[in-house]
C-alpha cells in the first residue's frame, strides 16, 4: 500500500478567522486522503484550550497571563474588526446564515477525519499551561523536534 501524502500546519494565531482558515485547510487535506497534523504553538494554543474551568499555573506572572489569556474555541477574537466582540458576533451571524460551521464544529470535523492535534510543550512550559488545560482531542504534547520531523515528511507545510 502506498504511503499517504502528508500536510503539516503550524497554528501560531489564536484568532478566530485564522483558526477557521487552518481547520478548513486541514479538513480539505484530510478529505483528499492526506495525513494531516496541526502543531499548535504560542497563541494558537488558545484554540485547543478547554472552554470551561480555569487554568492552573505556578507563579504570579503565569497566573496573570492565563487569567487574561483564557482561550477556548468559543472565546477567540477576530484578527481585524473585533470591536470588543461585536465584529466576532457579526461574523458568526454571517457564518450561520450560510450554514458554515463554527470553530468548535470545524475541530470536531477535523478530528473525525483523522487530523492530529499536537500542543507545543515549549510554549506550554513558558506560559505555565498544563495538559489538563486542553480539550481531549489533543493527541499529543511535543516540542519543535516533533514538528520538524512531521514537516520534513510533508508535501505541504503551512504557518498560520
Amino acid at each position: 500500500m502506498a504511503e499517504k501524502d502528508k500536510m503539516t500546519l503550524v497554528l501560531f494565531s489564536g484568532e478566530m478567522d485564522k483558526a477557521i482558515a487552518a481547520f478548513n485547510i486541514a479538513i480539505g487535506g484530510a478529505a483528499a486522503g492526506m495525513d494531516v497534523t496541526i502543531f499548535f504553538t504560542f497563541w494558537g494554543l488558545n484554540v485547543i484550550k478547554r472552554n470551561e474551568g480555569s487554568i492552573k499555573s505556578k507563579g504570579i506572572m503565569r497566573k496573570m497571563l492565563n487569567f487574561m489569556n483564557r482561550g477556548g474555541a468559543k472565546r477567540l477574537p477576530l484578527s481585524k474588526f473585533h470591536m470588543m466582540g461585536m465584529g466576532k458576533s457579526m461574523m458568526q451571524g454571517l457564518m450561520k446564515d450560510i450554514k458554515s460551521p463554527q470553530v468548535d464544529e470545524l475541530m470536531r470535523i477535523a478530528t473525525d477525519l483523522g487530523v492530529k492535534f499536537i500542543a507545543c510543550t515549549t510554549t506550554m512550559g513558558m506560559m505555565g499551561i498544563g495538559q489538563d488545560a486542553f480539550i481531549p482531542e489533543v493527541e499529543s504534547f511535543a516540542g519543535v523536534a516533533t514538528y520538524v520531523a512531521e514537516a520534513a515528511e510533508s508535501k505541504i507545510s503551512l504557518f498560520i
